[in-house]
């Protein structure tokens, strides 16, 4: 019984408690936690909030760590979370800016500016604690991130470590994850929005998201002046984006073909197309009416398979320079990259990570795999120097002064944007160049899996002796009314301003503000809305650039407002 509780308690004799008893509290934690998490509410669920719930309550019976060793895990926990998140943004980092995706991240940066303001003049007005407004700004607009850049900026300007940024994002979250639904509810009526036309528009890419998306068409070829016409001769005069993956001549139903620039169309003939929104009318009015085709009766023949681009050969290169129809008579429809398709134009470059939707026989696609998804030792075990190196870098960062007019101090990165910017880099730069590559990114979304689990019951633990005692007094209540405020007035202006001003499809807004909240729970609920892919492209064009404001932001606000 003496050996079961010190396993809890923590060994006497040891410092900290013992190896045994902290790997014990830390992995209970996380294991609770993560099994709650998978626990849903009318399809909304707290996730990996319930780990830090989970520590707290682990941390208010006094089952903990030793403080150091504590505060040392946790900064950890936190340095290796936001590096393996910016590894992951890092490829469509800069690329959000193009295609389509700047009037998104501009609102995005509207809606970001806002909550800003927000937090600061409810700062003003109550008199609450700076640090305590960062926790729940942290928590109201769901981004833990933020909330250990808050921490550990705090440190750095204190000295200390501040329990009620924990506490008060504990207090704000189910407030960030509830506020912005209400607010899509509210907005769908202040709006007055059409959910039937919405529909149509998001599926027809309207709304900023033309070149965002792709369309599947089936065509009929009936236009007179392409009849005998090669199609190598067809794109000589037309300038827009799309791709014939196969064809099936009218004069031999039984068969599929795929296309080639060497293909001559016939009347009669039908062809499937990948094109954007934006090019679909046409491309349409080109080759000629759109139809209804069985294009699953040629499955013995040819199909589809997605293969993920994993080879250091094949990143960098165009699928011109892959040359696959020649070599293996397979065609790339379409190319996903971070959950955005792109159609698969000669000139598009391939990035390690990008998925690609290809049409063929068993055996040539077996044929691609083996070339842009090379299995091999290399791959299997991943490449860990440039993991280390950047984490290294990111530290030095971390620490490295940078003066700004009007600032009483110099800025410092932190430990939470220290190693996210060079991961940023990294993860950009590294997609395009064989140097830096990352072979496995399994391995980088389990190094942030574990990070932030980690992060999360140590912030508990820090938090659990005063939570249960601020909670139920009023302060507590003030504190989620606050939560509420930060989440709700920017979502709605910042929709009301998205919709009026740029214009903004409805299902692609919902996206963005989801998005620019980093608030999953919400996207999840904007995605039952609509059968379209428009908020899940919103989300994605704006989430990596908003996770880097937040984090930075909140550094800036507190270095301003703690001197």
């Amino acid at each position: 019984m003496d050996i079961l509780k010190n396993l809890f308690v923590g060994f006497p004799e040891f410092w900290g408690g013992g190896v045994a008893h902290s790997v014990l509290i830390l992995s209970l934690i996380v294991a609770i936690g993560l099994l709650l998490g998978k626990l849903k509410f009318h399809n909304m669920s707290l996730g990996l909030s319930w780990v830090l719930i989970v520590g707290i309550l682990f941390g208010h019976f006094g089952l903990t760590l030793e403080p150091n060793l504590l505060h040392f895990v946790k900064e950890v926990g936190l340095i290796i979370f936001v590096f393996a998140i910016g590894l992951q943004v890092g490829p469509t980092f800069f690329s959000s800016f193009k295609r389509g995706g700047l009037a998104l991240n501009g609102l995005m940066a509207i809606v970001v500016a806002i909550s800003v303001v927000v937090v600061l003049i409810i700062c003003w007005l109550s008199g609450t604690e700076v640090t305590t407004m960062a926790g729940i700004f942290s928590g109201a607009v769901t981004n833990t991130p933020a909330l250990g850049a808050a921490q550990q900026a705090t440190t750095d300007i204190l000295g200390v470590d501040k329990p009620d940024i924990a506490i008060g994002y504990a207090v704000a979250y189910p407030m960030g994850v509830l506020g912005v639904i209400i607010s899509f509810i509210i907005l769908r009526y202040i709006l007055r929005i059409n959910l039937a036309k919405e529909e149509r528009d998001a599926f027809r890419g309207l709304g900023n998201i033309e070149q965002l998306t792709v369309r599947y068409l089936t065509l009929e070829v009936s236009n007179e002046m392409i009849f005998g016409k090669k199609l190598s001769e067809i794109l000589d005069f037309i300038n827009r984006d799309f791709v014939i993956s196969r064809i099936s001549f009218a004069d031999n139903e039984s068969e599929c073909h795929l296309v080639t620039g060497e293909t001559v169309f016939h009347k009669g003939d039908k062809v499937m197309v990948v094109t954007t929104p934006k090019d679909e009318d046409a491309v349409s009015a080109l080759f000629g009416r759109r139809t209804t085709f069985n294009w699953s009766q040629y499955e013995h023949q040819m199909h589809l398979r997605q293969i993920i681009v994993s080879s250091q050969q094949t990143s960098g290169k165009t699928i011109s320079d892959l040359n696959l129809l020649a070599r293996f008579s397979a065609n790339i429809v379409k190319v996903t990259r971070n959950g955005v398709d792109h159609v698969a134009s000669p000139d598009f470059k391939l990035q390690t990570g990008d998925v690609l939707t290809v049409l063929g026989s068993d055996s040539a696609l077996t044929h691609v795999e083996s070339e842009v998804n090379a299995i091999s030792r290399k791959l299997t075990y991943p490449n860990l120097i440039p993991i280390f190196i950047g984490l290294a870098l990111g530290c030095i960062l971390a620490h490295v002064p940078f003066v700004i007019p009007g600032i009483p101090q110099p800025v410092r990165f932190g430990l939470a944007g220290g190693p996210l910017i060079i991961a940023i880099l990294m993860g950009y730069f590294g997609s395009r160049h064989d140097g830096i590559s990352f072979s496995a990114m399994n391995s980088v979304s389990l190094l942030r899996e574990i990070g932030i689990s980690v992060f999360l019951a140590c912030v508990g633990l820090q938090a659990g002796k005063d939570f249960v005692d601020t909670v139920v007094t009023s302060q507590g209540l003030t504190w989620a009314g606050y939560g509420l405020i930060i989440t709700m007035v920017p979502v709605l202006l910042g929709g009301i301003i998205g919709r009026l001003l740029f214009h903004i499809n409805f299902f692609t807004l919902l996206g963005v503000l989801s998005g620019s909240n980093t608030n999953p729970p919400a996207l999840a609920y904007a995605n039952d809305y609509t059968a379209t892919d428009a908020p899940s492209v919103g989300y994605t064009m704006v989430y990596p650039v908003a996770m880097f404001l937040r984090i930075i932001l909140i550094q800036i606000i507190l270095i301003l407002l703690c001197n």
